[in-house]
C-alpha cells in the first residue's frame, strides 16, 4: 500500500473501531437474539395487545406531533423567507438552539414551565386557571406531543426554509393579477412546489419523533405506552423474553429507517438543500 493509503487507514481506524464496537456488535446481537425463530418470536410479539397498542401508539404520537410542527414551520419559514439575511440569519440562531439541548433536559425544562409547580402553572393559578389541572397537562400524550413539537419545528424549518427563499414570488402577483385569489394562488402556485418539502419534513420529525426516548421517559416514566418506553421497561423491569425485545428492536429500526429513506429519496429526486445557505 502507498503512504497515502495508509495515513487514510491510520485516520480513519478511531472512528471505524468505535463504529464497529458500539453499533454494529450491539445491533448485531440485538437481532440475533430475535432471529433465532423468527416466525415464533413474530407470533408472540403481535399476539400480544400491549405491544400492538405501543406501536400504534408511536405512530399516532409520531405522526401528530409531526403534522403540528409542519404547521407551525410553514408559518416560520414564510416569516423568515421575507426578512433580511442578516435577520434571517440571527433567527434562524435562535431557532437551531432546541436543536443543542438532549431530550432529558427538553423535559426538565418543560417540567420547571408547564409542571406542577411550573413558573407558567403558577401564573395561571393566579389567573383563576387550576393548577392541578393545568399541572398534569405535560405529563399526558398531548403534553409530550408538545414538547416533541419543541425540537421538530426547527428541524421542519431548515428543510422548508431553502424552499422558499428559492421560489420567485413574481408568480404569486401574476396569477393575482390575472384575476386568481391569494388562496388560488398558494394552492396553485405555491404549494405544488412545497409539497416535496413539506414530505420530506415530515418523514424526517416522524422518524426523530419515532426514536426519541430522553424526553418521554423524563415526562412520563413507563406509564405512556409508545415503542422505545415499552422497549425500556421489558429490559430494566427484569424481562426475559429477549427475542420479542430484539424483534420490537428491529421494527423500530426499520420504521425509522424507511422514513428516513424516503425523505432522502424527495431530496434527492426534487434537489433541495436541507439547511439555508
Amino acid at each position: 500500500m502507498k503512504f497515502e493509503q495508509w495515513r487514510t487507514l491510520i485516520s480513519i481506524a478511531p472512528g471505524l473501531l468505535g463504529y464497529i464496537l458500539f453499533f454494529c456488535f450491539p445491533v448485531a446481537f440485538v437481532f440475533s437474539e430475535a432471529l433465532v425463530a423468527p416466525l415464533e418470536t413474530f407470533n408472540r410479539m403481535i399476539s400480544d395487545s400491549y405491544l400492538i397498542g405501543s406501536i400504534q401508539g408511536s405512530l399516532i404520537l409520531a405522526l401528530t406531533s409531526s403534522i403540528t410542527s409542519l404547521l407551525v414551520a410553514l408559518c416560520i419559514a414564510r416569516f423568515l423567507s421575507q426578512c433580511k439575511p442578516l435577520t434571517r440569519q440571527w433567527l434562524s440562531v435562535g431557532i437551531a438552539l432546541p436543536l443543542v439541548f438532549s431530550g432529558l433536559i427538553v423535559a426538565y425544562g418543560f417540567i420547571l414551565t408547564f409542571g406542577r409547580a411550573g413558573f407558567v402553572t403558577q401564573l395561571l393559578g393566579y389567573a383563576g386557571i387550576p393548577e392541578a389541572s393545568f399541572g398534569t397537562l405535560i405529563f399526558t400524550p398531548f403534553g409530550l406531543a408538545i414538547a416533541y413539537c419543541y425540537y421538530l419545528i426547527p428541524r421542519a424549518v431548515f428543510i422548508l426554509l431553502p424552499v422558499m427563499l428559492n421560489f420567485n414570488w413574481q408568480q404569486m402577483k401574476v396569477s393575482e393579477s390575472l384575476g386568481a385569489s391569494k388562496w388560488q394562488s398558494y394552492r396553485y402556485i405555491f404549494l405544488p412546489q412545497l409539497y416535496p418539502a413539506m414530505i420530506t419534513s415530515v418523514c424526517v420529525m416522524i422518524s426523530v419523533a419515532l426514536g426519541a426516548y430522553g424526553t418521554a421517559l423524563a415526562l412520563s416514566g413507563t406509564q405512556l405506552n409508545i415503542l422505545p418506553l415499552t422497549l425500556y421497561s421489558k429490559i430494566s423491569d427484569g424481562g426475559t423474553d429477549f427475542p420479542v425485545v430484539g424483534m420490537l428492536s428491529i421494527l423500530l429500526v426499520t420504521l425509522c429507517v424507511a422514513f428516513t429513506l424516503l425523505a432522502e429519496w424527495f431530496r434527492h429526486k426534487y434537489q433541495f438543500g436541507i439547511k439555508p445557505s
